[in-house]
Formats: C-alpha cells, sequence, structure tokens
C-alpha cells in the first residue's frame, strides 16, 4: 500500500497505528486569494502553507468512489467564518474553480503533521449561503476532476488546434493535406530486380491508396 501514489509510508503507518490523530484540510483557490482552513486549531502549515484552525466550524461531506471512475462530488461546510471569506462567496466568479481536501495525521494531536495526502481534488460547482447574526455559514458543492474523464473534447487533431494547445508546434502543419493525398505503393512500368545471377523480375502493377 506504500507504493500506492499520493500514500507515503508515513500515512500507512498512522493508519495501522493503535492510535492516530487524523486531520483534514481545505484548500479553497478564488481568484483574490486562496482559502485554507483545518479540522483543527491555531494555524497548521501544510505544503508551505498556513491553514487556520476552524475546528468543528468545518465539516466535509462523505468521499465517495468506484471502480468506474464515478465520483459522486462532495460538500463542505464552513460555518461562522468571517467577512473575508463571505465577501469572496459573494463577489467572485467561483465556479470552476480548484478545491482540494487533504487527509492527515498530526504527531500526538499537537500542530506538527506526520504525514498527508490528497483524498480529493475537484472544481467548485455551486454556494449556498446562510446569513445570521452570529456569522455566515456557506456550504460549498465540489465535484471531483474524474468527471472531466467522462465529457467529450471539443479539440481536434489540427494544426489551429495543437498550435493553440502549443504555440509554434507544427507536429500537425501538413494535417490537412494529407486527408487528400494520393499515396502510390510501387512504381508503374518495369521494375527490375537481380543480382549476380542476372534474373530480372517484371512488375506492371501500381497501388493507389486514397
Amino acid at each position: 500500500m506504500a507504493s500506492r501514489q499520493g500514500i507515503d509510508a508515513a500515512i500507512v503507518a498512522r493508519l495501522g497505528a493503535d492510535t492516530s490523530y487524523p486531520f483534514f484540510a481545505v484548500k479553497a483557490e478564488f481568484d483574490t486569494d486562496d482559502v485554507l482552513v483545518w479540522s483543527g486549531t491555531e494555524d497548521l502549515t501544510l505544503n508551505s502553507e498556513t491553514y487556520s484552525g476552524a475546528g468543528e466550524f468545518l465539516s466535509i461531506s462523505k468521499i465517495e468512489e468506484d471502480s468506474e471512475i464515478n465520483s459522486n462530488g462532495i460538500v463542505v461546510v464552513l460555518a461562522y467564518m468571517d467577512k473575508t471569506v463571505l465577501n469572496y462567496a459573494l463577489t467572485e466568479n467561483y465556479q470552476n474553480r480548484p478545491l482540494t481536501v487533504f487527509l492527515g495525521f498530526t504527531m500526538g494531536g499537537g500542530n506538527e503533521i506526520a504525514g498527508s495526502m490528497t483524498v480529493f481534488k475537484g472544481r467548485m460547482q455551486s454556494m449556498k449561503i446562510s446569513d445570521t447574526p452570529d456569522g455566515a455559514t456557506i456550504a460549498v458543492s465540489a465535484e471531483s476532476r474524474l468527471n472531466d474523464l467522462r465529457r467529450p473534447r471539443g479539440y481536434r487533431y489540427t494544426n489551429d488546434a495543437q498550435d493553440h494547445l502549443f504555440s509554434g508546434d507544427k507536429g500537425l502543419a501538413y494535417i490537412q493535406t494529407l486527408q487528400d493525398q494520393q499515396i502510390l505503393w510501387g512504381m508503374a512500368g518495369n521494375s527490375n530486380y537481380g543480382g549476380g545471377g542476372g534474373g530480372t523480375r517484371n512488375n506492371d502493377a501500381r497501388f493507389e491508396y486514397k
């Protein structure tokens, strides 16, 4: 299991330990800035980024995937967050912006990370805001990036499409002319094959592939 992508030996050791201290962390990437929160208290440094402690005010719905590359998406709820997060939710274009959920373990229940892994990566789709005198509760629905595998792609194997993806690439520059190209296999007339024996062989066939 330690060789599986995204799960290192530290995570495997914590999963098999008699006592473990798991946590969840959420990274929501808005245009102005990222919202970084985790399920503990105080600040936590994860992947060189500082996550603010949300404690019990952070909740995440069940994460489900199956062998058929299906994902039901998740809902992340942030309760009683400050005005900065509420402002992002009200003013920014959040749809299709990345959202990542991490699962990790701390050392002895403190703020030192023993190991972490990505358990969900997708895009924000909808947001529901409930505002009360005590603060705002924001519920973000996100779909998994696995759903991208089911979407048709608009790109074709054309020079224009290739240049749009990789400017200056000439790998498909002649693809259009090949569609009407006649490929002649063999030659018209006589073709002599022979060696030291002096023998000849005539070949009058010409094959055309369109």
